[in-house]
Formats: C-alpha cells, structure tokens, sequence
C-alpha cells in the first residue's frame, strides 16, 4: 500500500483526474484584494492553518483504503477522487497564502509540520466499517462547515470563492461517506447506541493535538523563536473564533451530524432546533 499512496510533494503541479470539477486555473488569483485581509492575523492563521492539513491528507489515506480493503468501490473513490480533491484543496490555499502574505515561508512550515504531525497519523479506526462511515461524516460536517464559515466571513472576494469551491468538494464528500455508511448499516446493523459514540469519539478529536500541532507552526514560522505555549494556542484559537462565530453555519452542521442516526421526522422537528440552539450557547461561551 506505501507503494500505491506516495507523500505528494506539496508544490507539485495541479493533476487532472475523473471527475474533476475545477481547478486552480478557475481561480483569479490576480484578483486578490491584499488590502482585504494582509492585516488580519486571524485570517491568516485560519488560512494557512487549513493549506497545511490539507496538504497532508495523504498521509493517513494509507491507513484508510487499508481499513477498506476488499471494497474496491470505497477504496477506488478515496485514492483517485476524495485524496486528489483534498490534495488539490491544499495546492489552492497554499496558493492563496503564498499570493496574500508572500512573507510566509509555506514549504519550511509544512515540512517541519509534517515531521511533528506524522506519528498521530495511525490514528485509531473504529472497530467496524459502518461506524468509520459514520465518523468519516463527522470529518466531512467539519471541514464543509469550516469553509462554509470562512466563505461568509472572509472580507475578500477570492477567498471566499476559493472557500465555496472547497464546501462543494466536502458535501460531496459527505454524501459519499453517508452513501457507504448506509451500505454498511445494511450488513452490519449497528444500533443508533453504538453510532452515537462513533460520532461523539470522533468529535472529541476536532481541535485536538492536530489543531495545535498546525498552529504552532504557522505560527513559529511567522515569528522564528517566538515561545508557542498552550496560552499562545488559546489566544489565537479565541481570536479566530472571535472574527467568524457569527457565520458558523449551525443548522447545516447539527442536520448533517444526526443523518447518520436516522432520526424520524418528528425526532427531527424537536431534536435539530434544540441541538442548534445549544451549538448557539456553546459557541457564545467559548468566544
């Protein structure tokens, strides 16, 4: 498998693959507003943070197509449509910040990244395929849900068109991951008790030792020497959430984390306002 999924280097060229539905060709870079966003430091931390996650995927993909061995319709998707999606993902916002703050050392920051980030990339799987499904829907609600926000938020054109293109990759996304979830609902039958956890475990991960990891780098690289202490990551994490809380998409984020516990309509009528609303309190009080 190490064979099959090779680290693509992150400066690589754009590749065209099945199915492909733009390209950094589509996007007017020359059309980016400098003056828009040079001063924000949030947005800069928002950016370059997503351009260095993105451009790792590849190196937990290996351990999933592993997982998925057998089912040649999953693991064909993830290695020649969702990796080079994702890969893609990482070459326009690296892009992006290389265009809007030239200053960054990109290529430096992602190396050292890579080489801290590499070992927690054996993260543990859930222990049947329907319920990796499951938690693969939690990654897709993430990530969907954090370019729908910087969309919103962004004060550039370019940026959150660039953000648009990627929220269409990732609920595509999404749909295939629930597709196949379903499919392994079918045979598996887990129980709504046993998917609860799956998400729930997988949620817990968002924000974890990923999220500082990627911080601190783009952050040592934008100020060499600079102590990056777990003060340092709290003040940029609450300053980042400060400048897009209010366009945080909540009622699309709550209806595509409960799809998988198949909720019926009038569960749905009661339970979504009252978790929207709670995901409202909670974001007021971490901000």
């Amino acid at each position: 498998m190490t064979e099959r999924i090779a680290h693509h280097a992150p400066d690589a060229g754009p590749r065209s693959f099945a199915g492909q539905r733009w390209s950094l060709a589509d996007i007017p870079w020359h059309a980016i507003r400098h003056d828009a966003v040079v001063e924000s430091e949030a947005f800069f931390y928002l950016v370059a943070s997503a351009s260095l996650m993105e451009s790792a995927t590849d190196l937990y993909t290996e351990n999933l197509i592993e997982f998925f061995a057998g089912d040649d319709e999953v693991t064909s998707w993830l290695e020649h449509y969702w990796l080079p999606e994702e890969l893609q993902h990482g070459r326009a916002l690296r892009r992006y910040v290389e265009t809007a703050w030239p200053e960054f050392a990109w290529e430096p920051a992602f190396r050292r990244f890579v080489e801290e980030f590499r070992p927690f990339c054996d993260e543990s799987l859930e222990a049947r395929r329907s319920l990796e499904m499951a938690s693969r829907c939690v990654v897709e609600t993430a990530t969907a849900s954090y370019y729908t926000t910087l969309s919103r938020a962004s004060p550039e054109p370019v940026l959150s068109f660039l953000a648009r293109r990627i929220v269409e990759d990732e609920v595509r996304h999404y749909k295939h991951f629930y597709r196949f979830f379903r499919r392994y609902r079918d045979t598996e039958s887990p129980s709504r008790a046993a998917v609860v956890p799956a998400l729930w475990r997988r949620l817990r991960m968002s924000g974890g030792d990923d999220s500082f990891i990627v911080l601190k780098h783009v952050y040592g690289a934008r100020y060499p020497g600079a102590p990056f202490d777990a003060e340092v990551y709290r003040d940029l994490r609450r300053e980042c959430r400060d400048l897009v809380r209010d366009h945080f998409p909540h009622e699309m984020s709550v209806r595509m984390l409960l799809k998988p516990l198949a909720l019926g309509p009038r569960t749905q009528r009661v339970v979504v306002p009252v978790a929207v609303a709670a995901a409202r309190h909670l974001a007021r009080k971490l901000t």
